[in-house]
């Protein structure tokens, strides 16, 4: 408990920016749908014909994953707050233009007759009566935009675009509890206070509550106010995108990571390691996903630089059949990068953190296992927990299933953060653990002897953009410290003090450069 309230007290002001966010995120994306959605709804009670069809097409995108939905625009939009942006106003256009449509439909057609009996024109018909009568119905549907926009901004930080989902993101990939409440908590009383603020608006809009005029007053102040929020957001957005200067006006070195315990180490010391030599900022942009989405923010200059490994390049990014030879692995990975997509491999880092397939010591001491082979008798009847990337790259499951020839009776995709303790609980027998991962000897694990060869090397090192060398020449010799300094076991103890000590990864990155590097200039 007072771990829990330190840990408040501690990241109490980064709460507020990233509450900002969150807000920002959500109460941008629903003014922009009011501004779209409204008119749609006037529209189709308009244009019957089109009613199907806006409807049916709302609808669709309402239906696909919100995940999915991130997934699809980045290649359009890159990361950051333009594919959320994108993706939350698409997912709260629907309860807007269908709530608009059914509000305008209820308004009774003896109220339209004695409008046109008072000789309204359709426009001063539909602003004068039609509208005020519709107002609760519509901001009803403004209601429950809102509230599924909260939720879904969380998912927002696995593309670098803020808000609450960042303290969610780094405890999952942490295995930090308290982190993932720190998000998760204000997320949910933001969508309960949001749920209550606009409820009292839309129980004041109701019938005999308010003046006709009252109600066009509102109408009018909430697309105000929609447009107000857009106009701000666009600003922070600018600010936000823009990628900052250092104090020689170059733009600000961008370093990215993956979303587990090793990459967010690495990037610290990446990091802390240029602004200690080059003295100057840099701007972290951590936790974004898998190695693809690393490799297109890398190629699409969304980032200047990030930790990769070499099998992971070799194989899953470039496709090509695995090296079993370190140094032939890391020159065919290097020249590669630098023809095909003008980046350049830093030297290694000086530890192999390849895939290891775990199992619990005592099963393996009771059934004999000690290579992975040995599971193929009761492969059938084991259950696996792998990361997604691992269930679907050819370095992953289904190159082991053929090299092996097994496939374990049920498999599951988690979470980096939650495989070592699902396999500890007895919730999955197997899981594809990294083999520099403290986990293993804290859970008491046993990795199993990789007999066919199959895992190619995975020596982590830095990859740059060129243009950002060309920028920044000095990068290299900045860098050329952290060349060979990290042991497989200096690595798996410096991840043990992140996953098992609750040491953040600035701190063990900072504590490392100091023992380690600070005889050096």
């Amino acid at each position: 408990m007072r771990q829990d309230v330190e840990l408040w007290l501690e990241k109490a002001p980064e709460l507020w920016v990233k509450t900002l966010e969150h807000l920002l995120l959500t109460g941008v994306s629903t003014g922009i749908a009011v501004l779209i959605g409204l008119p749609l709804g006037i529209w189709i009670t308009r244009r019957a014909g089109l009613r199907g069809a806006v409807l049916g097409v709302s609808g669709v995108f309402q239906t696909i994953p919100s995940l999915a939905m991130l997934a699809f625009l980045l290649p359009f939009l890159g990361i950051g707050i333009k594919p959320a942006l994108v993706a939350l106003t698409l997912y709260a256009v629907l309860p807007i233009v269908r709530n608009t449509y059914t509000g305008l439909c209820e308004v009774t057609a003896e109220i339209v007759e004695a409008a046109n009996g008072m000789g309204f024109t359709e426009r001063q018909r539909l602003w004068m009566v039609e509208m005020p009568l519709a107002l609760p119905m519509i901001v009803a549907g403004v209601r429950t935009a809102t509230v599924i926009g909260v939720g879904i901004a969380t998912l927002s930080a696995f593309i670098g675009a803020g808000g609450l989902g960042d303290f969610i993101n780094r405890g999952l990939a942490l295995n930090h509890n308290g982190l993932i409440l720190l998000g998760a908590i204000p997320a949910a009383t933001l969508a309960l206070v949001l749920d209550f603020s606009i409820g009292i608006v839309e129980a004041l809009l109701r019938p005999g509550r308010g003046s006709t005029g009252t109600k066009r007053r509102a109408l009018v102040s909430l697309s105000v106010l929609a447009a107000c929020g857009l106009a701000l957001f666009l600003f922070l957005g600018r600010h936000t995108d823009s990628q900052g200067t250092s104090p020689d006006r170059r733009p600000r070195l961008r370093i990215g990571t993956k979303n587990f315990t090793e990459q967010l180490i690495l990037g610290e010391l990446l990091a802390q390691q240029i602004e200690r030599a080059l003295d100057t900022e840099v701007d972290r942009k951590f936790n974004l996903g898998g190695s693809i989405l690393c490799h297109r923010a890398l190629i699409n200059g969304e980032i200047d630089l990030y930790p990769e490994y070499t099998g992971t390049a070799l194989t899953a990014i470039l496709g090509q059949e695995k090296e079993a030879d370190p140094e032939a692995c890391f020159a065919r990975v290097a020249k590669a990068y630098r023809e095909r997509f003008d980046c350049e491999w830093f030297a290694p880092f000086g530890f192999n953190s390849t895939y290891a397939i775990t199992v619990r010591s005592r099963d393996a001491l009771q059934e004999g296992w000690s290579r992975i082979s040995d599971l193929a008798q009761k492969a059938h009847e084991l259950e696996a927990g792998f990361t997604a990337e691992f269930s679907e790259r050819p370095d992953g499951y289904p190159g082991l299933r053929k090299a092996y020839g097994f496939t374990f009776g049920r498999v599951f995709d988690l979470d980096p953060g939650l495989m070592y303790k699902a396999v500890s609980q007895g919730e999955v027998d197997v899981i594809c653990a990294f083999s520099t991962d403290g986990r293993i000897e804290a859970y008491d694990l046993t990795v199993l002897e990789d007999d066919r060869s199959f895992f190619p090397p995975y020596y982590a090192a830095p990859v740059v953009r060129s243009k950002a060398l060309e920028l920044y020449p000095e990068l290299r010799d900045a860098l050329a410290p952290l060349s060979g300094v990290l042991s497989d076991r200096v690595m798996q103890g410096l991840n043990f003090e992140v996953d098992e000590k609750g040491r953040s990864p600035e701190e063990v990155a900072r504590n490392f450069l100091r023992s380690r590097l600070s005889s050096q200039p």
